[in-house]
């Protein structure tokens, strides 16, 4: 699962020929670590279906602010490189593997 930059968001989200889930975080949140490990399990079990990448908030400021993230973790879906749905904050795994199969 790669850290994205916002100068990265076109090629890797918008022009991704699989749906792809965007983790906004930072390296001081507490639920984003929690989130960091089970998002690494979903983007190796979905790998043919999904498309797993983080963005730090901190060093990317640019992407977050045009999607108006304003809690952390902020996750959004992509597929054919628009916004399908968001969830905010840390969920378990069962509760985000739900969400992506709603959308994929």
């Amino acid at each position: 699962m790669e850290i994205i930059k916002d100068s990265d968001f076109k090629t890797e989200v918008e022009e991704a020929k699989v749906p792809v889930l965007l983790d906004f975080f930072a390296t001081w949140c507490g639920p984003c670590r929690q989130l960091t490990p089970i998002l690494e399990e979903i983007s190796k079990e979905m790998a043919d279906k999904i498309k797993i990448v983080k963005m730090d908030i901190d060093e990317s400021p640019e992407t977050p602010n045009a999607f108006g993230v304003r809690g952390i973790p902020t996750l959004i879906l992509f597929k054919d490189g628009k916004a399908v749905d968001t969830k905010v904050g840390a969920m378990p795994k069962s509760a985000v593997e739900e969400w992506i199969k709603q959308h994929i």
